[in-house]
């Protein structure tokens, strides 16, 4: 049984982290994606291009990476980076999640690029796949977008089965997408097993354009729970390669405040994420090394009130955000 809470693995809290959605597969919903991956989509150039990535990231510190069994080869692409570099387990925090198979044959468009099941069945053999991949990195398993319609929550071989996982030392955590995550994840703070609560972390979509879960976040928090934030750029909306003309209001006052502070509209979501006192880890998607470097100026970004009250004039109804990023094509 470890003693040892999700946060206690990390020097600095909040602190940037790095997701491999954009990395491990050749399609994904980030403007302009196909640019970062330079339309090159063999499986030697991407590992050699996540290498990059990874390398830059491990040189500016971060320590925590997030794959999913979704993310076409990304474990696969960051236990072999791990290995190369002879990097120990003891000195790498890596999460992944479960619950979407990945069905695009490592094609750009296909009919299906995820399907979802969060079945008993695909939760075993997802931990095996999980296991044979990244091993004893592996610090902690998420459910891959947890919702109520799929009925996890509720389907108790399931969380017994990630109970024993628990039990054996493996942090467990849930994901959230959609526009009724701050309900998703009341319900997952009322999950218990064995008389404690279930889940260690949740990482929610959070971002300047959707707000939506801050006060279930900073209860989630409260009672101990640990928070990763993802898609805090808006798969690239809330970057200059935003070039939708119904978004140039929203543009003009992200470019207005990041020349105020001295940085790039990316950094600025970023530094916003940060600032949130219930935040553990802000994850960076960056599929380039240069975007990378661009995310980290976060760390330097000193937040102030003029910022967030000004920015908060941008924050979209959820159902106005979920149906804008439905819409994102796969490139």
């Amino acid at each position: 049984m470890r003693q040892t809470t999700f946060n206690s693995l990390f020097t600095n809290i909040p602190t940037i982290g790095l997701g491999l959605a954009a990395l491990g597969r050749p399609g994904y919903i980030t403007l302009d994606h196909a640019k970062d991956l330079q339309t090159d989509y063999s499986v030697e150039s991407m590992q050699e291009h996540t290498n990059q990535v990874l390398d830059a990231a491990w040189e500016n510190g971060i320590r925590y990476f997030d794959a999913a069994r979704s993310y076409g080869r990304a474990e696969v692409f960051l236990a072999n980076w791990l290995h190369s570099r002879n990097i120990a387990p003891s000195d790498v925090v890596v999460g992944s999640k479960w619950g979407y198979t990945y069905t695009a044959g490592w094609q750009i468009e296909a009919e299906k690029h995820e399907v979802k099941e969060h079945s008993l069945t695909v939760l075993r053999r997802q931990w095996s796949e999980t296991q044979t991949n990244l091993g004893d990195y592996l610090n902690l398993y998420q459910i891959h977008s947890a919702t109520l319609e799929t009925g996890v929550l509720d389907n108790w071989d399931v969380l017994h089965e990630l109970s024993k996982l628990k039990e054996t030392g493996t942090f467990i955590g849930l994901s959230l997408s959609g526009t009724n995550q701050a309900e998703v994840l009341k319900k997952a703070l009322s999950v218990k097993t064995d008389g404690l609560a279930l889940f260690d972390t949740v990482q929610v979509t959070w971002n300047l354009l959707e707000t939506s879960t801050s006060e279930v976040l900073s209860q989630a928090s409260n009672s101990g729970m640990s928070v990763i934030i993802k898609e805090v750029v808006a798969n690239g909306r809330l970057t200059m390669r935003n070039r939708n003309l119904t978004f140039s209001a929203t543009m003009q006052i992200l470019e207005e405040q990041a020349l105020r502070l001295n940085t790039t509209i990316d950094a600025l979501a970023i530094a916003a994420a940060l600032a949130q006192p219930w935040a553990t880890i802000v994850l960076s998607g960056a599929a380039r090394v240069e975007h990378l470097a661009s995310n980290i100026k976060a760390h330097g970004v000193i937040w102030d009130e003029e910022a967030a009250t000004t920015l908060a004039q941008i924050t979209q109804e959820p159902a106005i955000y979920w149906q804008e990023r439905s819409d994102l094509k796969w490139n």
